[in-house]
């Protein structure tokens, strides 16, 4: 056992004993502890004492000096009131001591006083001065004030700045909580959304200010036990990041920079989405103002559509959103509008006998139709509930409301559907028309149609001339040639007869022709022949026709060859029936030339 630990033990056995029976403590015991600076196993014999003894400087002195090491002791974060309440003590109990102390005291209890013994300057001895003791006290009372001070500037600059954190991390968490993510945010703010960006701001600047006089403060204020660095973490994702609690008595500090963040979504929002809003409501005012000229002038808007197109500001809102409701909702306005001027441009065609143009002006129409009918068949069948809050500015500047939105897109789709209905018809019997040649009250097929039908085509030069057998029935038939005009009304026609016997319906598979028809389309010849032979002959039928006069002439013929080509010698008017080894001459008059 060491000797301070010894002298505890006789101590703490003796005032065991003197309390057992009923002794005081003698003051002398307990300052063996306190002149060892055994504070802790001194003080509740010390309080004892002085609660029996009250006219002792010494005591109350030591009293003083174990609450200033206490306070020195204690956490100036975690127990700043004790330790300014442990200060306030020592005060009061250096206060006492200056009241009680005295000369007297001094010399007659100086052993107690040893930690004043001091060389005498003037003399060079040694000794304890009252003075000395007064002047320390007092020293000890103003240094523990001013450090009260210090304590309660370090603990309210610390709590602040912990405090104005957690309501900033609070306010960012709140609008965590109102926006389904960063794009929602930026499309959704209104003046509440920027008030509280503001606001974080404003407390994420007090907050670092805040901490900063707490770092100086404490730099004042000595050794703390705390040594905290101040280290910002960017925000990058708006639903992962910012939300994590931080510990302020923690010495490597990882804040969340709420500020940039807040920063960045105001300007964002006030220099982007706020101009974009208005950009949006002024664009679908100029589509309105196209529909409007469409309506009373009867006008195409195409051209002025293709001018409109404001790419600028799709890019600008593809940034935000890649598929935005307001870009949608122009789209189908666009559409029906290109639509309607498709059907402005057709009309002066409608009474047009060119088939194909027809064809061409209804198959643009489809175009458009189908186009309007997409996009409003998808805005019809999308839940535009979230989309509808993300540009609820737009909404309401625009339609009054999404009810009034929703009503004018289920319009266009049952618009869309109704003209369906009747250009898909319209374009069915278009491409009819395509096929058919019409003659008087006749119509000429120019495909193959049904067995039980009156023509046969078996020739057809596209646009230009078709060519076939017409029954009357199964025994009775006759050849035909028609010009194909854009009408489908023929200008130049002509029947003439062929080989009966060898042209019947049933021998139809075996019949094919040969046509011939000059650059300028002013003679035709048609031959129709039998591609099996009848006593080692093969029938045929050739067909001289005129643009002008129709036909010229028609003969039957028996040839010893099948016919693979027509040759034709304008400045005789000779025609060579040509086979693979084998060709016959007729004249200009259908006799053959021996």
């Amino acid at each position: 056992m060491t000797k301070i630990g010894l002298a505890q033990f006789l101590f703490i056995m003796l005032f065991v004993s003197a309390s057992a029976y009923g002794q005081k403590v003698k003051y002398k015991d307990i300052f063996a502890l306190l002149n060892t600076k055994q504070y802790e196993q001194a003080e509740p014999f010390l309080r004892k004492y002085l609660k029996e003894n009250d006219d002792n400087p010494n005591a109350y002195l030591f009293m003083g000096v174990i609450f200033q090491e206490r306070a020195m002791k204690s956490d100036v974060l975690k127990a700043t009131r004790a330790s300014v309440v442990n200060m306030d003590s020592a005060i009061l109990f250096y206060a006492k001591t200056l009241t009680l102390i005295t000369e007297k005291e001094v010399r007659r209890n100086d052993e107690y006083y040893q930690m004043y013994n001091r060389r005498d300057l003037r003399t060079g001895e040694f000794g304890v001065k009252l003075s000395d003791i007064q002047f320390d006290l007092q020293k000890r009372t103003e240094s523990l004030k001013e450090r009260i001070d210090k304590v309660k500037m370090v603990r309210y600059h610390f709590t602040l700045a912990d405090s104005l954190y957690k309501k900033t991390s609070a306010l960012f968490v709140a609008l965590q909580a109102a926006y389904p993510g960063q794009r929602e945010l930026y499309l959704r703010a209104d003046d509440k959304t920027l008030k509280d960006l503001g606001t974080m701001i404003t407390r994420f600047d007090s907050c670092t200010k805040a901490f900063e006089f707490y770092k100086s403060s404490a730099a004042a204020l000595g050794k703390t036990g705390y040594n905290q660095t101040l280290a910002l973490r960017e925000i990058r994702d708006f639903k992962a990041d910012g939300a994590s609690k931080v510990d302020f008595y923690q010495d490597d500090l990882q804040v969340w920079d709420y500020k940039k963040f807040a920063e960045q979504g105001k300007q964002v929002i006030e220099k982007e989405i706020m101009p974009m809003r208005d950009h949006l409501v002024a664009y679908d005012i100029e589509i309105n103002k196209l529909r409007e000229k469409l309506t009373i002038d009867s006008a195409s808007v195409r051209n002025d559509l293709t001018k409109l197109i404001d790419k600028l500001l799709y890019d600008q809102l593809r940034r935000f959103d890649p598929e935005p409701l307001p870009m949608e909702v122009f789209t189908l306005k666009t559409a029906d509008l290109e639509y309607r001027s498709a059907l402005i441009e057709s009309k002066p065609f409608r009474d047009s006998a060119d088939v194909n143009l027809k064809l061409s002006l209804i198959t643009k129409e489809m175009k458009y139709l189908h186009k309007l009918d997409s996009i409003a068949t998808k805005l019809n069948n999308e839940n535009l509930d979230e989309e509808i809050l993300n540009y609820s500015h737009f909404i309401t500047n625009t339609y009054s409301n999404n009810i009034i939105l929703r009503s004018y897109i289920k319009a266009l789709k049952e618009y869309a559907e109704r003209e369906k209905v009747k250009k898909v018809a319209e374009l069915a019997q278009r491409t009819a028309s395509l096929n058919w040649i019409v003659d008087q009250q006749d119509s000429v097929p120019l495909m193959l149609v049904h067995p039980t039908a009156k023509y046969k085509p078996l020739a057809l030069v596209a646009d230009r001339f078709t060519a076939g057998l017409a029954y009357t029935d199964s025994l009775t038939m006759e050849g035909y040639f028609y010009s194909i005009k854009a009408s489908r009304k023929p200008e130049v026609k002509a029947r003439f007869a062929v080989d009966k016997p060898s042209f019947r319906l049933s021998k139809l598979p075996l019949a094919k022709t040969l046509t011939y028809s000059d650059g300028a389309g002013q003679i035709y010849f048609v031959l129709v022949y039998s591609e099996k032979a009848n006593k080692e002959k093969y029938p045929a039928s050739l067909a001289k026709i005129y643009r002008s006069d129709g036909l010229a002439w028609s003969y039957n013929y028996q040839l010893n060859f099948v016919p693979k080509e027509i040759i034709f010698k304008p400045d005789t008017g000779e025609l060579t029936l040509k086979g693979e080894t084998l060709n016959v001459v007729v004249d200009k008059n259908g006799k053959m030339v021996k």
